[in-house]
């Protein structure tokens, strides 16, 4: 999720320099209006507003705007037909227009306050009214928690004669992986590659570590306690995988009773139906776990379960291989040895 992962450089990295938005859109574009960029001092950028193709042209402006500390604004047209230089290369044929902003003042403290407010699960509106000349830009946050902050949204009301653009900021959903085995590695990569925010949790310290899962969080308890520790909620992803039943059962029973988004358990159908016995089936449990796509080994079976979560995450339940996987009652992603 680009616009998070822009969120904590900004918070971590002095070198931000430039915040681009795209303010404007007119016919096809690769990003949609209130999509976000980071551009940093030397070169380099965080998130995407294009296929490679605007990245290179808009860091030139970034010193001029950062010493400055005015923004600017940058229109790409890519409609006209004869077109060989932008056209060809972006693939959108449409006009696309991009606030630069120099990242200080009150657009960093908002957004080191929507950085907060999504570590605590928030969704965050930050709402921009501007003229045209862009010389005069407000800024307001909208969403939960926001008035505790003294940043109440009631100066973002639509003036006469101003523009107005926002930009929706939205926590990492998180994955949890009880069961910190080999062949988590690769799920725990995918994963967290796919814009989930991964937490492995195990009760073994010596295979849920730093050095096995470097890049994501790691908890080490044993499975009753764990379900407390995680705190978790109707937005969480859990996948069991630690291949010994009895931890498994304990972990379940635990998480059984909260409402999570998602729960997929890996193992055979008998397998799953034991640990089910005295439990109603929700809707949100998923096993066999991950899409049918014939997978065989750690790697496949990564590949299988990352696809159902981004699904489940993009609104995509039921529809194509989803129910073509349903329909073949094939036991997806378990192919393991027990």
């Amino acid at each position: 999720m680009e616009a998070y992962d822009i969120l904590q450089a900004v918070e971590n990295n002095t070198g931000a320099r430039v915040l681009a938005t795209v303010i404007h859109v007119e016919g096809h574009a690769y990003r949609k209006q209130g999509t976000v960029m980071l551009l940093m001092a030397d070169g380099s950028t965080v998130g995407s507003i294009s296929p490679g193709c605007l990245e290179g042209d808009l860091a030139a402006y970034v010193p001029g705007v950062w010493e400055s500390q005015k923004p600017q604004l940058v229109e790409y047209d890519m409609r006209p037909a004869n077109d060989f230089g932008w056209g060809e290369t972006i693939g959108c044929g449409g006009l696309i227009r991009i606030l630069l902003e120099p990242l200080a003042g009150e657009l960093l403290v908002n957004l080191l306050v929507v950085k907060d407010r999504l570590d605590h699960g928030a969704v965050v509106e930050l709402i921009r009214t501007y003229a045209d000349g862009y010389s005069d830009i407000r800024y307001a946050l909208q969403g939960s928690g926001i008035e505790e902050e003294g940043l109440s949204a009631t100066s973002a009301v639509r003036e006469p004669f101003r523009l107005v653009t926002s930009t929706l900021f939205m926590p990492k959903p998180r994955v949890i992986v009880f069961g910190a085995n080999p062949d988590a590695i690769p799920l725990v990569q995918m994963a967290a590659s796919s814009g989930f925010r991964v937490v492995v949790a195990d009760w073994r310290e010596s295979f849920c570590n730093a050095e096995q899962f470097p890049g994501v969080e790691t908890m080490v308890a044993f499975p009753e306690s764990l379900v407390e520790k995680l705190a978790l909620n109707e937005r969480d992803y859990v996948v069991i995988m630690s291949h010994q039943f009895e931890k498994d059962i304990a972990f379940f029973r635990g998480i059984m009773a909260c409402h999570l988004h998602y729960l997929g358990i890996m193992g055979s159908k008998e397998r799953t139906a034991r640990m089910l016995e005295g439990f109603e089936r929700p809707d949100w449990l998923h096993a066999p776990i991950g899409l049918n796509i014939g997978s065989e080994g750690a790697f496949e079976n990564a590949i299988s379960i990352v696809s159902e979560l981004i699904a489940i995450k993009r609104g995509k339940h039921g529809a194509g291989v989803w129910s073509a996987s349903l329909a073949h009652g094939r036991d997806v992603g378990s192919f393991c040895s027990w």
